[in-house]
């Protein structure tokens, strides 16, 4: 009975705690569109975002036309952009650290990032050196997925999808990357600035083609990871023990390794490589509040969303020339990263 009571109250603490972040991740969005060079009323930022989505012109009335373009061409997509890439990231945490038993593994374990890094590097190269007009995001996108292919091929070789092959596959792909990374800087000479900066991970000049593609795979890829976070938590007993109550803990781990993936890939193709949203958000959650899957799922996404657009809005306030976000959320995960570690006494275990 009591386990019962402990298990309605931490219940409805998450829920209270989601619907906090949801408003706050309104408000957020909706002042902070207002802030930048020009400087424009909170009333005013409401009345052009609902203008727009509604379609009622009359409610644009008396604002000039520049300040309706910057906040829905330029400050809102990129701030709505930045909360999706948030979630994705969160919630792929949640995933790689559950399937990996590992609280120390994020969206980055498996070399994704370092995939899609490549895939940005070589059309930056190309488009520098040839004119060939490759797309970053697409040419992201694809070194993504085939890191992902390399990665399961190579850990069923080596003796099927458990944590340790799928991190040591990870960390081959993601050095072997990395070698030719550094090799096409080297061949960029002084154009290499553009390689290191979208490697850094940045929030600027997003779109709402970016939001129609990042959009659609996090809403998708977290309702889906949420329908099975049960047998998620089942697997949390060991491989065995999930097995004896039905769960088809290959299958399973399969399907959230391909989710996870993917969300980290499109995530990365768009922003760049931005570190530690999957490892701080899914851990600080799990340790404040709840360690089931069912509620630690949605309210990491809303958080790492809260996180996110709270970190490029700092970027953006505390310089007139802009700072990468990645920047920012590494120097900040960084000691949280030591932090964990030294709270384990060196064990990566999964609690």
């Amino acid at each position: 009975m009591d386990a019962l009571k402990k298990y309605k109250q931490s219940r409805k603490k998450c829920f209270l705690f989601g619907l906090a972040l949801a408003a706050a991740i309104f408000l957020l969005i909706t002042y902070t569109v207002g802030l930048g060079a020009m400087e424009l009323t909170y009333p005013d930022v409401l009345k052009i975002i609902w203008g727009k989505i509604s379609g009622n012109e009359e409610v644009l009335y008396g604002i000039k036309e520049g300040a309706i373009a910057v906040v829905w061409k330029i400050r809102l997509p990129r701030i709505i952009c930045g909360a999706f890439v948030g979630a994705g990231l969160a919630t792929a945490g949640v995933i790689f650290q559950s399937i990996l038993q590992n609280p120390l593994a994020d969206p980055y374990t498996l070399g994704i990032s370092t995939g899609a890094a490549f895939g940005a590097s070589l059309a930056i190269l190309l488009n520098m050196m040839f004119g060939i007009f490759l797309s970053v995001p697409v040419t992201a996108l694809a070194f993504s997925l085939l890191t992902l292919i390399a990665v399961t091929a190579i850990s069923m070789r080596g003796g099927g999808l458990v944590s340790s092959n799928l991190i040591i596959a990870g960390i081959i792909v993601s050095t072997i990357f990395s070698a030719g990374i550094s090799f096409m800087k080297m061949l960029a000479g002084e154009s290499v600035n553009s390689i290191v900066y979208w490697i850094m991970g940045s929030l600027g000049s997003k779109t709402w083609s970016d939001v129609a593609l990042v959009a659609p795979v996090v809403l998708i890829g977290l309702a889906v990871s949420q329908f099975f976070t049960s047998d998620l938590n089942v697997m949390a007993l060991g491989e065995s023990d999930a097995e004896a109550l039905g769960v088809n803990t290959k299958r399973t781990r399969f399907m959230y390794l391909a989710l996870g993936s993917c969300i980290t890939a499109v995530c990365v193709s768009v922003c760049g490589v931005i570190g530690f949203i999957g490892l701080v958000v899914p851990h600080l959650l799990r340790f404040s509040l709840t360690s089931d899957n069912r509620m630690l799922m949605p309210l990491s996404a809303l958080f790492g969303a809260f996180l996110l657009c709270g970190a490029d809005n700092v970027t953006r306030l505390i310089s007139n020339g802009e700072i990468p976000v990645g920047v920012l959320t590494t120097l900040l995960g960084g000691p949280f990263f030591i932090y964990i570690f030294v709270r384990r006494k060196g064990s990566v275990r999964a609690e």
